[in-house]
């Protein structure tokens, strides 16, 4: 016979990417959507990337400033999206989580090498119960294996993992909602390929549903991007035959919602503190150095110079857009190069075909190319840039029509042979198929982590720089006056 009816509410956000300034609106806007429900029980989840290192305050308190945010809003539950996992160690994330968070943290396929075992502050669930009904929160993130595994995590793939962890719950719990910081895509397949699940609510892919997408009997929710929206499911449960019996959901703008000032006084303590923490100078310039998207310039030279020393390569080649301000003359520090240089993205080498280098150079002459913006993929620029080298000399002739505009290609001083492979220090990102996309093609790819691409400026800088020798000349235009 059919019991009473209780209500469940869960609370979510997803893919803040540490935009603070939304976080003192969000923490009014639960707490108020909390009071709304008194009878009810209401859990509060975050679904991954709530921490971003482009951010002062996560940069400079590793991660710490956005796990006090999370306790003062009344979070209970976090998965580890890849920002988290691929942008600080190990050592970070257990500093973070194991003393200071008051939340627990999911990731059932996050392990630890060789073993695969969870560490002690990581939970692959939790089951809670309420009005009589056990409800298991099942936690899940990013596959990206290769990655991971530079920074000693043996990540499980996602969906066999659900469904040998659905198949376990079923045993023990009434209800599974499985936490997902897999993208749309792979909910949908984990929807449609694994029964037994109630609601996923997902991230990302940074994918708003203004409503629950119902896909055959599981029930999909997400919150889109970057703090602009909380989301809300109210979960009704037959409290005797302990089943859900129906799912409603919305997406909450926080923008009109006021500041929670306990939150905003967090924040600010915080950002003073990652200042500090960042104040550390690098170096002292006795003359600038410039960046410019759309030529080649000293400091975009600089870092493919770093780039291709780092990993030991034979050229080195980056986008210009991956830099968002030169250096002035005088001191540099820690927070500067995160302001010019704020992407969470890492070095790489890899093998690439002559042909295919001298494409992406010809692009690179183009305004199409050099113009286009750039989404996702660990990119906190605007546009993608000119390429900037190193080991690389071009001679081309701006008048010429596209794709034909360059004379001759040199390599470390002998001409580029089209059908030779180099090896090429670069970035993770064109590695995805992102920019110039012949640099995609390239074999025997070798990443570089946790180290990101200002941590190897500030290698670069830190050595010192040697002007006479220095060239922030690889781009020689035919005919063009000095």
């Amino acid at each position: 016979m059919p019991g009473e009816r209780r209500k469940l509410i869960v609370l979510y956000t997803n893919d803040i990417h540490s935009h603070f300034e939304q976080m003192p609106k969000i923490a009014t806007a639960i707490r108020q959507l909390k009071q709304s429900h008194p009878l009810d029980p209401v859990i509060t989840v975050d679904i991954g990337d709530h921490m971003d290192r482009m951010r002062v305050e996560t940069d400079g308190t590793e991660g710490q400033a956005n796990v006090e945010v999370m306790n003062a809003t009344g979070y209970n539950l976090a998965v580890p999206g890849n920002n988290e996992g691929l942008t600080f160690t190990m050592q970070q994330l257990e500093a973070a989580y194991s003393s200071k968070a008051k939340f627990d943290v999911l990731a059932s396929n996050m392990g630890m090498m060789p073993s695969g075992r969870l560490p002690y502050w990581l939970k692959p669930y939790q089951i809670r119960d309420w009005f009589g009904v056990k409800v298991a929160f099942l936690g899940v993130t990013a596959y990206y294996p290769d990655f991971y595994q530079l920074l000693d995590w043996k990540l499980d793939d996602p969906l066999p993992n659900v469904a040998r962890w659905v198949e376990r719950l079923k045993e023990e719990a009434d209800s599974i909602i499985v936490l997902s910081h897999l993208g749309l895509t792979n909910d949908r397949r984990m929807a449609e390929q694994i029964p037994g699940i109630d609601l996923i609510l997902g991230a990302h892919t940074h994918h708003l549903l203004e409503e629950p997408l119902l896909v055959e009997n599981t029930y999909i929710g997400a919150a889109g991007k970057f703090g602009q929206y909380v989301g809300e499911m109210e979960l009704t449960y037959d409290t005797s035959l302990k089943k859900l019996e129906r799912v409603e959901g919305r997406v909450i703008e926080v923008d009109s919602y006021e500041e929670a000032g306990d939150v905003v006084e967090i924040i600010e303590r915080c950002r003073e503190q990652g200042k500090a923490y960042l104040s550390t100078t690098i170096t002292s310039l006795d003359r600038p150095l410039t960046i410019a998207w759309r030529q080649e310039s000293g400091l975009g030279n600089l870092l493919a110079s770093g780039v291709r020393r780092w990993v030991d390569a034979e050229v080195g080649i980056i986008n210009a857009g991956q830099l968002l301000g030169g250096l002035e003359e005088g001191p540099v520090t820690k927070l500067r190069l995160l302001q010019v240089c704020p992407s969470p993205i890492n070095p790489c080498k890899f093998w690439l075909r002559g042909d295919h280098l001298a494409l992406a150079l010809e692009q690179s002459l183009l305004d199409e190319f050099i113009d286009k913006e750039i989404r996702g993929f660990g990119f906190r620029g605007k546009v993608l840039g000119m390429l900037c080298l190193d080991g690389i000399d071009v001679d081309y002739d701006a008048a010429a029509p596209s794709y034909h505009k360059i004379r001759q290609i040199y390599i470390n001083g002998l001409p580029l042979e089209p059908e030779r492979h180099y090896l090429v220090g670069s970035l993770d990102m064109f590695t995805f198929g992102v920019g110039y996309l012949s640099l995609s093609k390239g074999t025997g790819t070798e990443y570089y982590l946790p180290e990101f691409l200002r941590e190897v400026l500030e290698h670069q800088l830190s050595i010192g720089i040697d002007w006479d020798s220095f060239s922030a000349s690889h781009w020689r235009e035919i005919g063009k006056k000095d």
